[in-house]
């Protein structure tokens, strides 16, 4: 009965013959960095980036449902980036709406502008 299953899963549209397969099983390359930037301080993450990925988890998601065969790898996977990204995201936003950082901001924006006058 293993055997049957097993056959079955390679012989897929989007089994492991297929670029299908492979594509988004290196996508999860991406959400580990993700995950491994979490221990990054958060002024060094980027809205832009962050916001790219969740775009593109969520995008791809949604198509990978829609396709025939589905393809179940490449949802979880842009599940999982749109995951990562969000809580990248969380973190950014966290840290740089924090009254202790808005005020450094303030402070910082302050000096530059007495520079300018100068």
């Amino acid at each position: 009965m293993a055997n049957s299953k097993l056959q079955a899963i390679w012989n897929h549209p989007a089994g492991p013959k297929t670029i299908h397969f492979w594509a988004p099983t290196f996508k999860w390359g991406v959400s580990i960095a993700n995950i491994i930037d979490s221990s990054k301080p958060p002024e060094q993450l980027s809205y832009v980036q962050q916001s790219a990925l969740t775009c593109n988890g969520l995008i791809w998601a949604r198509n990978s449902l829609i396709i025939t065969p589905k393809n179940w790898n490449l949802f979880s996977v842009s599940i999982g980036m749109a995951a990562t990204s969000l809580f990248q995201l969380s973190r950014k936003i966290q840290h740089d709406l924090s009254p202790k950082n808005q005020q450094a901001a303030e402070k910082k924006n302050e000096e530059h502008h007495f520079i300018n006058l100068l």
